[in-house]
């Protein structure tokens, strides 16, 4: 037996290429550096705020110069900061070079400001006496770490350093304590030491939950975004196919379909009996294949906003007669009479002559189809507070109150199975919509079950004619 040596082309699915980022993917390293940046400066007025008032209790209490040089180096390193995040921000080169550029930045930026912050706090502990705690400069060092950890989980590297340094100067300020007093272990100064490790105990804790946390959210957003971009895949392949499979079969389409209607009329010979029925059977399919691929590219150029409209003022009333007249074979075959309801005067709107065409017949058709072989279409045209509106009414079966959303899906059926009563593929209604929407109009419908609908269409009418009305 011949085994070819052929190699089997390798096909990748369109969407096996979205998995999730792993947490050192340059794309998500990027991200995070910019989102870094843009929560540095949006709170920069909130750090202001705290630095100021630190810096007045400082004055107020302690020792004007010591808070004077010390407020001024924090600015300094803001200001510092400001500009180191601005740049990352407009920065555009990023490669492994220009992102491990903006990492230093960080991480130099983090170092002075810790430092600046932490030298702050523990100047102004040595001012004050051992008894007396040190609450204030604590509860400063333990403030600005909350403040990281709850603002500054991106990295962990760089939070881990901002708190280290946090927590030495927190650590050294009970300790110098101890040591330059020479304190027993049963003295108030170990007391504070332990008080303060057990508080640098919760701020870990608290710590590693808002960065648990943070990791959670961003791998949540990340799976959000690649589900959006499967979506968009597959939106853009369902797209790509209904324009490949429209295009192929428009043209083999019109050829059948006119081979069909010259055959039917006799041009070449007279056709049997016994073939006719057969025929007229192809022919009616064929148009209705031709309906279905008209159907989907109008619906392909409408989802892509190209749904072009060639706009004239028009007497609609006229163009509903003709319409109606060419569906009246329609009509006859599915059992129901169509009558109308038309104004004298002409009824004026702005619009495209082949589009609300192709929305009444829509309207016709749907109302036949569900008249289920008896009953009566009554058109109806009128004007109404500047309005236009069209209705077009059938006795039929009715549509369910919960059914109002899905009556203008794609594909929508109200009854999906193999096996419903009424054919169809779904798309009429949804295209109408489209088709009216794009002309400033409305279309909405009102029914009854077991009753029958009303679908109108509401158009502005224009303002020239709407004058000359009154």
């Amino acid at each position: 037996m011949h085994r070819s040596n052929r190699r089997q082309p390798n096909v990748q699915h369109p969407l096996s290429q979205y998995t999730l980022m792993s947490p050192n993917d340059p794309r998500l390293v990027r991200r995070r550096i910019r989102e870094y940046a843009r929560v540095g400066i949006e709170l920069l007025s909130q750090r202001m705020v705290i630095y100021t008032l630190a810096f007045v209790l400082t004055v107020a209490y302690f020792d004007f110069v010591i808070g004077a040089i010390f407020f001024s180096l924090i600015l300094l390193c803001e200001v510092i900061d400001l500009f180191m995040f601005r740049a990352i921000l407009r920065q555009r080169d990023w490669s492994a070079q220009g992102t491990r550029r903006a990492m230093t930045m960080i991480y130099v930026g983090t170092v002075l400001s810790a430092v600046a912050i932490s030298l702050f706090a523990t100047a102004t502990a040595l001012q004050q006496s051992a008894e007396s705690g040190h609450f204030m400069p604590i509860f400063m060092l333990i403030s600005a770490a909350i403040f990281a950890a709850i603002n500054n989980q991106h990295f962990h590297t760089v939070l881990a350093l901002r708190l280290a340094i946090y927590v030495a100067a927190i650590v050294f300020i009970p300790a110098y304590d101890i040591l330059t007093h020479r304190a027993p272990l049963s003295s108030e100064l170990w007391l504070n030491m332990f008080t303060v490790i057990f508080v640098l105990g919760f701020l870990i804790e608290l710590a590693r939950t808002h960065i648990s946390s943070y990791t959670r959210m961003q791998q949540n957003q990340e799976r959000l975004e690649q589900q959006h971009e499967r979506t968009k895949a597959a939106y853009q392949a369902k797209n790509q196919f209904l324009a490949t499979v429209s295009h192929e079969l428009r043209t083999p389409l019109t050829s059948i379909k006119g081979a069909l209607g010259i055959v039917n009329a006799g041009t070449f010979c007279e056709v049997p009996a016994q073939i006719k029925a057969p025929l007229d059977i192809a022919e009616r399919n064929t148009r209705r294949l031709a309906d279905l691929v008209d159907d989907l590219l109008t619906l392909q150029r409408a989802e892509h906003g190209h749904l072009e409209l060639n706009l004239d003022t028009l007497d609609l009333g006229a163009l509903i007669g003709e319409t109606i007249d060419r569906f009246a074979p329609y009509a006859e075959n599915a059992g129901v009479k169509v009558t109308t309801r038309l104004p004298d005067p002409a009824v004026w709107v702005d619009g495209d002559a082949k589009r609300i065409e192709q929305v009444v017949t829509n309207l016709l058709s749907n109302a036949a189809k569900f008249s289920d072989g008896a009953g009566e279409v009554q058109v109806t045209l009128e004007r109404d507070n500047g309005m236009v509106r069209l209705s077009v009414t059938d006795q039929g079966i009715g549509i369910p109150q919960d059914a109002h959303d899905r009556i203008f899906e794609q594909f929508g059926q109200l009854d999906s199975s193999d096996t419903r009563s009424f054919q169809g593929t779904g798309l009429g209604l949804n295209i109408s919509k489209r088709i009216v929407e794009a002309h400033g109009a409305r279309l909405d419908f009102i029914s009854e079950l077991g009753v029958g609908s009303t679908f109108f269409v509401e158009f502005p009418e224009p303002q020239v004619h709407a004058i000359a009305a009154q």
